[in-house]
């Protein structure tokens, strides 16, 4: 949780509201159509921004593809065995 926490901080503070991501912030990481893609889905309430919350809910929905990703992969290595 601290490492999520100091992630978002890390970037949220380069510019503007020192408690949102803005899309330059974002672009640091990103190309121009991936973060565009990201604040679509990511600004619910479309402020042109990602708080916290909004981020957290991206880091939620990565962990659950994630687990499911590894419970597939783990299946398919049993039936070879």
């Amino acid at each position: 949780m601290q490492l999520m926490i100091q992630t978002f901080h890390k970037y949220s503070g380069d510019e503007g509201d020192k408690y949102t991501l803005s899309r330059s912030e974002l672009k640091n990481a990103q190309d121009k159509e991936a973060v565009d893609r990201v604040m679509g889905d990511l600004d619910a309430n479309n402020d042109g921004e990602v708080d916290f919350t909004e981020f957290i809910i991206l880091v939620g929905a990565l962990t659950v593809a994630c687990n499911d990703f590894f419970l597939e992969f783990n299946e398919k290595q049993e039936k070879k065995k």
